[in-house]
């Protein structure tokens, strides 16, 4: 297992080219630029972002996918982690844009982040990226409700992610943890297991699986990230996967 880990952090260090590892410290103080808004670092605790994109790999300069990006918090945190020669790609679908503030949002987000490019294609359907042309891709609580709606759409979501990775890219699928047998959509959670059948059904390698590092003990998966005692700090896995 040990060889099989190392091999596959070798071909990920090649798919990044001359990139760099982040410098935590460095963008830990990024995230702290009086620039960004309180809003957004008021996430950062529950998020942890800087030791969730170190557990998975991410490297200066990399090209880098932020899917179903919502309004654009962590595509800030990538661009600011992927520096100058980095870039970041904001996938965002015609749909998700028109709801409440989200275009307002991202259009404030692409004003100020020089890395970045909107992509408005549906993860779902086509991503319109050229195959092989991203070395890290991320979706942070977003997948539940694709699989729950609709488990073909998701398993072409993750096809279509496989195909835009680069051999031996990282993919990051953060999501709320659920039960099985519970009403997950209702709780827009979705169990680890259900999720690492659909990635193995894809295609994609996963690396690790057992991150503590979103883990909440005092969530039982029994409420609603929205539910107030919450307060959308829910008991999350990560998955690190590998095309």
């Amino acid at each position: 297992m040990k060889l099989l880990l190392s091999l596959v952090a070798a071909t990920a260090l090649l798919a990044g080219g001359n990139a760099l590892a982040i410098d935590a410290a460095k963008v830990t103080q990024a995230l702290a630029d009086p620039a960004r808004s309180d809003a957004d670092k008021a996430l950062d605790g529950s998020r942890k972002p800087v030791e969730v994109l170190d557990y998975l790999g991410l490297e200066e300069g990399m090209t880098v996918l932020d899917i179903m990006s919502g309004g654009g918090w962590y595509t800030e945190v990538l661009s600011r982690a992927v520096g100058p020669t980095g870039k970041v790609y904001m996938q965002n679908s015609e749909g998700a844009l028109a709801r409440g503030t989200t275009q307002a949002t991202v259009d404030a987000r692409l004003a100020a982040l020089s890395n970045v490019e909107l992509l408005k294609q549906d993860v779902s359907v086509d991503l319109g990226l050229p195959a092989g042309s991203i070395d890290f891709a991320i979706t942070n609580l977003n997948f539940h409700d694709v699989y729950n709606r609709d488990p073909a759409a998701a398993q072409t979501f993750l096809v279509n992610v496989k195909n835009a990775l680069k051999p031996g890219g990282i993919f990051g699928l953060i999501d709320h943890e659920g039960t099985t047998g519970a009403d997950n959509a209702t709780l827009h959670r979705i169990p680890l297991e259900q999720v690492i059948a659909a990635v193995q059904q894809a295609g994609l390698t996963i690396v690790e699986s057992d991150s503590d590092l979103l883990n909440v003990p005092t969530d039982n998966h029994s409420q609603a990230p929205f539910a107030a005692e919450l307060e959308r700090n829910t008991d999350r896995f990560i998955l690190k996967l590998t095309k």
